[in-house]
């Protein structure tokens, strides 16, 4: 507990008055002390008896480098209290408030060094939200929560402070690979080993662009005018699946995990099923926007390593970033990231693996 300026103020205003009082008599200035020394005691017992208050932090939807969150905190004191609110907001965030009129575009400052400061009064539920700019991937936190209370008058102030702290996952940054050239999509289309084939349909005469490997050659062999015959097999979405490998030199996690996240974006919103391997982690061969949002999330979290020549070998695809620059590695080509980020920054990933009219280049 101590005092506010207005409470040094008061007492300033006490003792020039006692000086007063012992050089000229008491009489005249007791209508001014008496009232500001009860005024200074009450506001002692006041915010002594103030218990810390309640905090309870709603949890904080992950998101893109780039997007805007809502942090929202719910505060409930025993008896109602004045107060100011101060969140801290972690690296990697940024505190939006709104901008005087014309002096910033948009209206809005997003300010990486503020943390986020409310003043109201503290009732039960008494709701504080504050909005933050997502700068930089990773698990980001906000908290703990700094809560100054002071009496009516503002004269004594006291601080609790209370360990609310949340997190926000930051994805990292996802390009839309779409406006790359398509000679090296279909290097990428390349890496793309096909779907089961087990579950035979029919047998038909050759079409132009079927594959080889599907020709029946019993079946040929008993033709008399020396047409192909081709195996059919039962139609399925399955348009294959794909080995990613990511790994990165000292601080390069950032490229590693944006050329990463954008290389499985555009493989599992073809349908192809996807297994990444990163430093922190790997996640199974799956498609689907479960498995999508999981490998966001295995990438948020991933820091910088080399991964072994046999995980390398048994890779279809090969992320790697260092001091020479982050490069998709399919086979024995190698393909300059620079070169797929011709299209948009994403700011969100399909509600379905598959989008309808998607197919990877081939």
């Amino acid at each position: 507990m101590k005092l506010t300026r207005r409470g040094y103020a008061v007492v300033a205003v006490v003792a020039g008055c006692l000086v007063m009082a012992w050089l000229y008599g008491a009489r005249s200035l007791n209508a001014l002390v008496a009232p500001l020394l009860l005024a200074l005691l009450a506001a002692v017992v006041a915010v002594s008896r103030a218990e810390t208050p309640t905090v309870e932090r709603a949890a904080v939807e992950d998101g893109f480098v780039g997007e805007r969150r809502t942090v929202s905190l719910s505060l409930t004191a025993g008896n109602p209290i004045a107060a100011t609110v101060e969140d801290e907001v972690g690296d990697g965030l940024a505190t939006i408030r709104e901008a005087p009129s014309e002096s910033w575009r948009e209206g809005i400052v997003a300010d990486p060094e503020a943390d986020a400061v409310a003043e109201l009064t503290i009732a039960e539920g008494s709701e504080v939200t504050y909005d933050v700019r997502l700068t930089a991937r990773g698990e980001r936190t906000v908290g703990p929560v700094t809560v100054t209370v002071r009496d009516v008058l503002g004269l004594v102030s006291r601080e609790f402070s209370v360990a609310a702290t949340g997190r926000v996952l930051v994805y990292p940054e996802v390009y839309d690979l779409r406006g790359a050239s398509r000679r090296d999509l279909r290097t990428l289309a390349l890496a793309i080993r096909e779907g089961s084939r087990e579950e035979f349909d029919h047998l038909r005469e050759y079409d132009r662009g079927d594959s080889l490997r599907d020709v029946h050659w019993k079946s040929t062999a008993k033709r008399a005018d020396g047409e192909l015959v081709v195996k059919e097999f039962v139609a399925d979405d399955d348009v294959g699946e794909v080995a990613l490998l990511a790994e990165a030199g000292r601080d390069r996690a950032d490229q590693m995990a944006t050329a990463t996240a954008s290389v499985a974006t555009y493989l599992l919103e073809s349908g192809v099923r996807v297994s990444v391997a990163t430093p922190a982690g790997s996640l199974p061969s799956r498609a689907g926007h479960d498995h999508h949002l999981e490998a966001l999330r295995l990438l948020a979290r991933t820091g910088d390593g080399i991964a072994t020549d046999r995980a390398r070998r048994e890779a279809d695809v090969v992320v790697r970033a260092d001091e020479t620059g982050t490069v998709v590695a399919v086979g024995e080509e190698t393909i300059p990231f620079d070169r797929f980020r011709e299209g948009d920054l994403r700011t969100g990933i399909a509600p379905d693996s598959k989008d309808e009219g998607r197919e990877v280049v081939a």
